[in-house]
């Protein structure tokens, strides 16, 4: 696991893009497609902007995964992460050779996690695009995360910390309208991909990266998990780096 610090949303996001798409092209040179999963939030907003700017790659052998929806959600709800994609990165970019949303309005959610399991399973990633959560979640394995399982996508219960912070960001007018349920791509399944571009800027993440970055691997701190990647980056501001010991 490598930590770039930069002074500002906008560099992190530009040079967060910058490397993923770099990767990207590393793969499609060897392989007539690549897989990416891309991630949501507020803390995604550079990275993503800058993502779809960048030069030579070729959209059409594209396979795009995303890492969490919650359960019941339609796709036209303000908060949905299918939404999010659509307006900020599927509805910009050149047709993609697939998108692979996960469909949180699912009739049956164990059974839509099955779906897109079986779909993922056949395309291993080749770069993911991440983040930490205010609780340090990564996609929606909140604590204690299951650090086991090896379903791609599992049905999971969002605590407390994690809804208040949906409704913070703005996506939710009250607590009682953040849906308590999610499914989530699991642990497992993103620690499987080849690279990892994990972006979180904003003061409100310092603790969660302080824990996630320097106290030992648990599932208490589910993004802790990041630090046995063999090729992550965590991409930091200086508001999200300002609890790391020497700064």
């Amino acid at each position: 696991m490598k930590v770039e610090i930069f002074n500002s949303k906008e560099s992190l996001g530009k040079k967060a893009a910058t490397d993923a798409a770099q990767k990207i092209r590393s793969a499609l040179q060897t392989r007539q497609e690549a897989n990416i999963i891309l991630a949501t939030g507020a803390s995604q907003f550079q990275t993503i902007e800058h993502l779809i700017t960048q030069e030579g790659i070729d959209w059409s052998r594209i396979n795009m995964f995303h890492l969490d929806e919650y359960v019941g959600m339609s796709p036209t709800h303000p908060a949905s992460f299918r939404k999010y994609l659509q307006e900020r990165f599927v509805g910009i970019v050149p047709p993609l050779k697939s998108v692979n949303f996960i469909k949180g309005d699912a009739t049956d959610p164990k059974a839509e996690c099955q779906r897109i399991g079986n779909i993922i399973v056949q395309h291993p990633i080749d770069v993911a695009l991440v983040g930490i959560g205010e609780n340090g979640h990564l996609a929606f394995n909140d604590p204690l995360a299951d650090f086991n399982t090896r379903e791609p996508f599992i049905v999971v219960y969002l605590d407390e910390a994690c809804r208040r912070q949906q409704m913070g960001e703005g996506w939710f007018a009250n607590l009682d309208e953040v849906p308590s349920q999610a499914i989530s791509m699991s642990i497992s399944q993103i620690m499987q991909s080849k690279s990892i571009i994990c972006s979180v800027p904003d003061q409100r993440k310092a603790q969660a990266v302080k824990n996630c970055l320097e106290n030992e691997v648990s599932p208490m701190h589910p993004a802790s998990i990041l630090q046995q990647h063999p090729d992550c980056t965590i991409y930091l501001d200086d508001a999200s780096a300002s609890l790391l010991s020497g700064k």
